[in-house]
């Protein structure tokens, strides 16, 4: 009897409230209190939080938070998991141990022969070659013998290891790819390319220079351990601000909110089309990487072919913008600006523009007006932008369930989540490039690279709002709302095949953010015209592409509402290649979507908020 009454006294619900009881309690945790619900015991009155409750809540929020800053928003939970499930399989798969035993034997023996027939400098035929992106092993120092065999023994390495670590039967596929991938950071941090003793052109060049290139190395490490402690950006970006070397096309500011400032650029020709452009960027990085230097800058391009070009710059958000969602970037941003350059040119239809993450908010906002009768919109052109997240490339390494509340706990405490958080997931899909290769070449060479426009624009980082960032992920790449037809926009579901206006979409061959045949996907889930582009480069460098760009080239087809679908393998073999940048192409693709010319719309100097590139680009 005295256990009943213990245990219907401690679970019935105290009316006093969580702050009166508890006011400490509730102070504490109100700035990480997870916005939404949380388990609490129900009253048939109200709801309330248990006083347990809370603390487990706050010390949880509290310990996880502590442990992303340190793992850098990498959770160790979802790692766990993933090679918990690997090893459980391998264990339980005698085959293939068995196959990875009779393999480790074959490498030992190739490596023998390898080691006989190299001796003393010259390649051996029965060696390896390294994949064709990999760099590392290509100077002819490295033919020369022991290198040459501490080379081959590290790729045998690499091969046995992606053999251990892929094929076994009932490991899910992400957690197959985590495995891989973990793996093959942990090779990379060893391989002897990284080393001053086992890399045989870094010796020649410390002979060559008398150890000189070891102290210019080691003070390019002094001084970005400076920089990075003082949150301050890499040498070298000081050349390249906003207004001056970059992002310097005239233009006014003739909007601002909260959100956005909104550039309207200066005609540069006698006419201009009819329907303006609006340059919708995405937010996780400054809007000039459209408007680089002069020779470069597609904002530039496009008004010296007769166009009015509009373009939306973000604000870089704070811990006070925490709250800012989706459906806030849908409506302060490109709504706002539709408005405004309606208000500007009444009667004109827009070309609008997306690039990255921005041509997905651009699609969820294209895809609203379609369903409220809004014909405003002349034409959609998307830049690597997906729609579909099923198949979002090597980033969904990051994505999962235990992923995203870890990058929650770790937004919770500050609101946002910073841009070098983001910049160093990006950097470990492409670690022998952006942290390896570049680590032996500033600290080992003691050389630092060229710093050039577009690397200065990556490295002028942005933070994520919390909430915007959360409902990103998890709407989009956890539950594909979008693609599935459950994304809500004003409280009622919006369907990508309502569009009618005719889609211009741009893919990158070696984008790893975008894929595109992932961007691709546009054709199955919109029913209008698409004209899909395939062009050279990555997911910047490739829409970095101005006419005269060498070794540039691009693919085209057109698929009207009446064509029959195309795979992408089949796409390939029917778009027309074309050498030379894909501006061109598109620019007489926007000229055609138009209806004629007119004079350039007034550009009032007493109206504008100040010259182009504005402020909200300028803020750290």
């Amino acid at each position: 009897m005295p256990e009943d009454l213990a245990l219907q006294t401690d679970s019935e619900p105290d009316h006093r409230g969580l702050a009166a009881r508890e006011p400490a309690l509730a102070k504490a945790i109100a700035p990480i209190a997870p916005r939404a619900p949380s388990p609490v015991i129900e009253s048939a009155e109200k709801h309330e939080i248990d006083p347990l409750d809370a603390a487990a809540s706050l010390v949880d929020h509290a310990f996880h938070g502590m442990l992303a800053k340190v793992t850098n928003g990498l959770s160790p939970m979802a790692l766990g998991k993933a090679f918990a499930d690997w090893a459980v399989h391998l264990a339980l798969s005698p085959g293939k141990q068995m196959q990875l035993i009779g393999k480790a034997a074959r490498k030992s023996a190739r490596f023998g022969a390898i080691a006989a027939t190299s001796f003393p400098s010259r390649r051996s035929s029965l060696g390896i070659a390294p994949l064709p992106q990999d760099r590392r092993f290509v100077a002819e120092d490295w033919s020369i013998w022991p290198y040459y065999l501490l080379s081959q023994g590290f790729l045998l390495q690499q091969q046995w290891w992606h053999n251990a670590t892929t094929g076994i039967g009932g490991v899910t596929k992400q957690h197959e790819d985590v495995v891989a991938f973990t793996m093959r950071q942990l090779l990379d941090m060893q391989s002897p390319s990284n080393f001053i003793l086992t890399n045989p052109v870094v010796l020649r060049r410390t002979f060559e220079t008398a150890g000189a290139n070891l102290m210019n190395g080691f003070a390019n490490l002094i001084d970005d351990w400076i920089r990075l402690q003082g949150n301050a950006k890499p040498a070298g970006p000081e050349a390249f601000k906003p207004g001056r070397a970059v992002a310097a096309t005239p233009g006014k500011v003739i909007y601002r909110n909260r959100l956005i400032e909104l550039i309207q650029y200066a005609p540069q020709t006698d006419s201009v089309r009819t329907e303006p452009i609006l340059f919708v960027p995405a937010w996780i990085m400054k809007y000039y990487i459209l408007d680089l230097s002069q020779q470069n800058s597609l904002v530039r391009y496009l008004v010296g072919q007769g166009f009015t070009v509009f373009m939306i710059s973000w604000r870089n958000p704070d811990e006070s913008d925490r709250d800012l969602s989706m459906e806030d970037y849908r409506k302060l941003g490109v709504m706002a600006a539709i408005d405004q350059i309606s208000a500007i040119l009444p009667g004109r239809k827009i070309h609008a523009v997306g690039y990255c993450l921005g041509g997905t908010l651009l699609s969820i906002a294209a895809a609203t007006m379609a369903r409220d009768g809004d014909e405003r919109l002349k034409s959609i052109s998307l830049f690597a932008a997906q729609l579909d997240f099923t198949e979002a490339g090597e980033i969904t390494l990051f994505i999962n369930e235990s992923q995203v509340n870890f990058l929650e706990e770790l937004m919770r405490s500050e609101g946002f989540l910073q841009g070098g958080q983001m910049a160093g997931a990006f950097h470990l899909l492409r670690s022998n490039d952006l942290i390896w290769s570049k680590a032996v070449h500033e600290y080992l060479m003691g050389e630092r690279e060229p710093m050039i426009d577009l690397m200065a624009w990556n490295a002028d980082e942005t933070r994520l709002p919390y909430r915007m960032h959360s409902e990103y992920l998890r709407r989009l790449f956890l539950d594909n709302d979008l693609a599935e037809g459950r994304f809500e926009t004003e409280g009622r579901p919006i369907a990508l095949n309502d569009i009618r206006a005719p889609i211009f979409a741009v893919g990158t061959e070696g984008d790893h953010v975008a894929p595109w045949h992932s961007a691709f996907k546009i054709h199955l889930l919109t029913d209008t015209d698409v004209t899909f582009l395939l062009t050279s480069g990555g997911h910047n460098a490739g829409v970095v592409s101005e006419p005269g760009h060498k070794r540039r080239h691009f693919r085209v087809h057109r698929k009207t509402e009446h064509d029959h679908y195309l795979d992408p393998d089949r796409w390939l073999q029917q778009a027309e290649y074309h050498d030379g940048s894909w501006w061109p192409e598109w620019a007489k693709w926007l000229a055609a979507a138009s209806t004629g010319e007119q004079n350039p719309p007034r550009f009032s100097d007493e109206t504008s908020l100040g010259d182009a590139p504005g402020t909200y680009v300028l803020q750290p």
